[in-house]
């Protein structure tokens, strides 16, 4: 994801010589990339309340495995009930 970024930044800055708004593009692409995509390697927004600065780490304690466990079953119950066709149909493939 990264490189097709960078890619499509250098792209727009190559273009951007005579059209001055693809510069513009090119920094809007990069922030946003900066602010939504880069989810693994960011520390405060991946880190939990508890650690601050350091990197989270996915199954740091059960406790969290099954905070995500029971929030998984959570959504499944409301998916299964908000869509119960699709949901039987699901069931009847596996």
């Amino acid at each position: 994801m990264g490189t097709l970024i960078v890619s499509a930044t250098v792209t727009l800055v190559v273009l951007g010589f005579s059209n001055h708004v693809l510069w513009l593009a090119a920094i809007a692409l990069l922030f946003v990339y900066a602010r939504y995509g880069r989810t693994w390697g960011s520390t405060s927004a991946a880190a939990p309340s508890g650690t601050s600065g350091s990197p989270a780490r996915p199954d740091t304690s059960y406790r969290a495995y099954r905070q995500r466990r029971d929030q998984q079953a959570k959504w499944e119950r409301r998916y299964r009930r908000e869509r119960p066709l699709e949901s039987r149909r699901q069931e009847r493939r596996t």
